[in-house]
């Protein structure tokens, strides 16, 4: 995690390094003290960092930030503490960016008073976005978050989930299936609310068998038919797997980039080691060195615990398999 802290004064220069104490051990902190153009520097700064911290008048940093706020699913932590660092402000992206517990983190640290001002958190009500981002869960739909947010803060709120859980349940939420809103923690494209935000795992893990210069777009219609056929969602998809012979197959790797998944390669005596049940090919064997690509390669990717969901699906020789990480949901 990387943060900059922008100073503007000789007393704000010396909050700014109590600051870079406090955080030193969970970012990677630069301190900047500006003189020059502050909106350029911003700019550079909002591209390229998880947080800012600006300390100084909140006008300074509204003005700083005001040209490149776009988002709040990409927008970056931003923080202000006056230059006596009495208080802490989460500024913006306070659910998503962290902002609000990087706030309460700062001001625990630094004995200041926290001031946060998103509705659900000053009513200790459940964060969904908060939690989904802390989870590493990918949010379906932000103006469903939205909706989500604003129901929970009038009523308790059902909760479904096909993965394990750990922790209990925090206030305001409780396990159900039916309901006018809802949160479903999910791989699978599932609406069992009326309205439904789903949060989905990035925990499948794609094993790929294919032909000697398959094309990607080949590649692409085999997979994204498999995640089809099987109400899977994209987003789910956490790695991609083949045997090493096929780490030099062109079409396998642009796919792989242009979905921005990593993929691994296996030697045939790693495949031939995963535990399971899988489907044999005794050509497959006598070609590669191992019964099976697609099968095992997606369970070593996925790791110990892990279950094969969607066994070998052929089309137009590339072949697919998708197994489930042992993935667990917590609640702190």
């Amino acid at each position: 995690m990387r943060a900059a802290v922008l100073s503007f004064s000789e007393r704000g220069a010396q909050t700014a390094k109590r600051v870079a104490e406090a955080l030193g051990g969970e970012y990677e902190i630069r301190l900047y003290a500006p003189r020059g153009n502050l909106s350029e520097l911003t700019g550079e700064l909002f591209r390229s960092e998880d947080a800012l911290i600006f300390v100084g008048a909140c006008g300074i940093a509204v003005r700083a930030i005001a040209p490149y706020v776009a988002d709040k699913t990409s927008d970056p932590a931003v923080l202000v503490l006056d230059e006596l660092a009495l208080h802490v402000i989460s500024l913006l992206s306070g659910h998503i960016g962290g902002a609000n517990a990087l706030c309460w983190k700062l001001a625990a640290a630094l004995e200041s008073d926290a001031v946060v001002t998103t509705a659900t958190d000053v009513n200790r009500r459940f964060s969904v976005d908060a939690w989904a981002a802390r989870q590493g869960l990918k949010i379906s739909s932000m103006k469903t978050a939205k909706l989500y947010s604003s129901a929970i803060l009038r009523r308790d709120l059902p909760l479904y989930t096909d993965l394990p859980i750990e922790g209990e349940l925090p206030p305001g939420v409780y396990y159900g299936d039916t309901g006018a809103v809802g949160a479903a923690v999910s791989c699978r494209d599932v609406a069992p609310f009326k309205n439904t935000l789903l949060l989905v795992p990035p925990a499948l893990y794609v094993g790929i068998g294919c032909k000697r210069d398959t094309p990607r777009e080949r590649i692409a219609e085999a997979v994204d038919g498999v995640f089809s056929a099987n109400a899977l969602r994209p987003e789910a998809a956490a790695g991609f797997a083949s045997i090493d012979v096929k780490s030099d197959e062109t079409g396998l790797l642009a796919y792989a980039s242009e979905r921005g998944v990593p993929i691994r390669f296996f030697t045939a005596e790693e495949l031939r080691t995963v535990p399971g049940e899988f489907s044999a090919s005794a050509f497959v064997a006598g070609t590669v060195g191992v019964d099976n690509v697609c099968e095992r390669s997606a369970v070593a990717a996925a790791g110990a615990g892990a279950r094969l969901i969607v066994k070998k699906t052929a089309n137009n020789g590339v072949t697919v398999a998708v197994a489930l990480a042992d993935r667990r949901i917590c609640f702190e």
